[in-house]
């Protein structure tokens, strides 16, 4: 078909969204939707019209001489891409996908690039694309094509917004039981995610905010130089921990330690954009919000201001804005020998080092290590091939390919390495008793490995299964800093195998655990500090 009337063109793309581009919203649908009634029968049929004529409106707009094209190539080729993700991934399309696609980095990109998603991305995308660019579409007059297309954009509108009412209760009982929908509707979804993304940008409060100039150091003047390794997990789930009750030995280190487990823990957000500033705010949950995070002073800035001598060490993709003001390193620059592989680097390489740092400190120091951990979907890369102990596993970054057993075990010997990096770093501690010294370990969010259909993380939080909200947090206290900061381990370890926990407990707790008085959040305290 190489001439075509603007009239068919565009009744033809708009099917072609409403229809093929659709494929989860239509599944979704049909799957929770009841057949009870005439009522829902008529509302079901209804939602295809309604759907058509809103990309019908679209299409009626946009497709105009030299910009029409070029705007129906990209939306062919971004809605195939949302629907893949949507219907392989059971990604949801809001804001904060929208952040976490910005915030991604060409290694992480790269790792979702498999043959499966090129191949349905070419099919529904590309070819698709192709035809539209070398389609010629026949316009008439500009006064014809405008009456022409209000008129057919009037009728394609208003027969669906007639049968609506009819079905009002229906499609409010639905949106009300199913919220999810509305993010499946793809085209609409992401042009919407991207316009609230980039509202919040825009509003966000950008003079820094102090919340204490002059932080207090409150210890013993002859008490032991402080020290604390404060290990920011990623993607890591405590259910795939031995030490929490999983069936699998995972934690065969860390088992011979006397750590401290807390057993009910959820984390801020479920993606590392959200999770990692979070865990270092003043504000729990409820009232953080990333986009002012970059704007105010967090845990690290304060306990710097105290006088501490703070390093973040990064083998993830950045500190999201967190470790700006302190001094940092990225630990895949260089790609050092033997650790790295190009754009990714295993955890080995921030034990790399660690030792002499410490050796070298001059005054009270915190340390944060920002682990690769288990990032997915490239489980496999993310350990030695000695941690490959659990089999068979799932060698690719496609994950439906795989079996669940596969995903799990791939995971699992992510979860065996990490046991063993934190051992690592427990034994350097040990070797220093000079210090007064601890370890926390706390995952910023979980993963879902193929539950319900489900893969990686960053469903909206009401939405999110909770392996992608549940973390582990693991402590270790050298004897000298139980004296110092007068902690009652029993009593601790009986109150973490029993309370729930959150990330929000982490500011309060940490200052706490570093002797550093503050008046941020102060009013928290009481309630946030574990060590109270």
């Amino acid at each position: 078909m190489k001439n075509i009337t603007s009239k068919k063109f565009i009744f033809i793309i708009s099917l072609y969204f409403c229809f093929v581009l659709n494929q989860t919203l239509w599944s979704y649908i049909f799957k929770m939707a009841e057949f009870g009634s005439t009522t829902q029968i008529i509302a079901l049929i209804n939602l295809p019209l309604l759907m058509f004529a809103m990309l019908y409106l679209l299409f009626n707009i946009i497709t105009v001489p030299y910009i029409g094209k070029p705007l129906i190539v990209f939306l062919l080729l971004c809605s195939a891409l949302a629907d893949y993700a949507m219907k392989n991934m059971s990604v949801v399309i809001d804001s904060d996908m929208v952040r976490n696609f910005v915030e991604t980095t060409t290694r992480e990109a790269m790792d979702l690039v498999t043959p499966r998603a090129m191949i349905y991305v070419f099919i529904f995308g590309v070819l698709p694309s192709l035809w539209v660019i070398f389609v010629k579409i026949n316009y008439r007059s500009r006064t014809k094509e405008i009456k022409q297309r209000l008129l057919y954009a009037f009728i394609s509108v208003i027969i669906p917004l007639l049968i609506a009412p009819l079905c009002y209760k229906e499609y409010v009982s639905f949106g009300r039981n199913h919220s999810v929908v509305r993010h499946y509707i793809n085209t609409f979804n992401y042009i919407s995610a991207i316009n609230r993304y980039y509202k919040k940008s825009r509003n966000a409060h950008h003079e820094f905010v102090i919340l204490d100039e002059k932080p207090i150091l409150n210890k013993k003047a002859d008490s032991a130089p402080r020290l604390l390794v404060y290990i920011v997990g990623e993607t890591a789930r405590s259910q795939n921990f031995s030490l929490y009750g999983y069936e699998k030995e995972t934690n065969p280190e860390l088992k011979k330690e006397d750590v401290i487990v807390f057993k009910d823990v959820t984390s801020c957000g479920t993606a590392t954009t959200v999770s990692v500033p979070c865990m270092f705010s003043h504000l729990g949950r409820d009232d953080f919000k990333v986009n002012h995070a970059s704007y105010t002073q967090n845990l690290l800035d304060i306990v710097k201001a105290a006088g501490y001598d703070v390093f973040w060490d990064d083998n993830d993709d950045g500190c999201k804005d967190v470790c700006n003001r302190v001094e940092n390193r990225d630990s895949k620059a260089g790609n050092r020998q033997p650790y790295c592989f190009g754009k990714y680097c295993q955890d080995d390489v921030l034990l790399d080092g660690l030792e002499e740092r410490i050796k070298n400190a001059k005054k009270d120091t915190v340390i944060v290590l920002h682990q690769m951990g288990s990032h997915g979907p490239t489980y496999y890369k993310r350990y030695p091939d000695k941690f490959k102990r659990f089999k068979p596993t799932c060698d690719s970054s496609d994950l439906p390919e795989c079996s669940q057993e596969e995903i799990i075990n791939t995971y699992d010997n992510t979860i065996l390495y990490t046991d063993y990096v934190i051992d690592s770093v427990i034994e350097i501690l040990k070797r220093h008793p000079q210090y007064a010294s601890a370890m926390l370990y706390v995952s910023d969010h979980g993963e879902s490995l193929g539950e319900n259909n489900i893969y990686l993380h960053g469903l909206p939080y009401a939405l999110a299964p909770k392996v992608q909200k549940t973390i582990p947090m693991i402590l270790w206290l050298s004897d000298k800093i139980k004296k110092d900061v007068n902690i009652d381990t029993k009593r601790l370890k009986e109150e973490a195998s029993k309370k729930s926990y959150s990330h929000d407990n982490l500011f309060h707790s940490i200052l706490h655990l570093l002797s550093v008085e503050t008046t941020a959040g102060k009013e928290d305290r009481k309630k946030l500090d574990i060590f109270l």
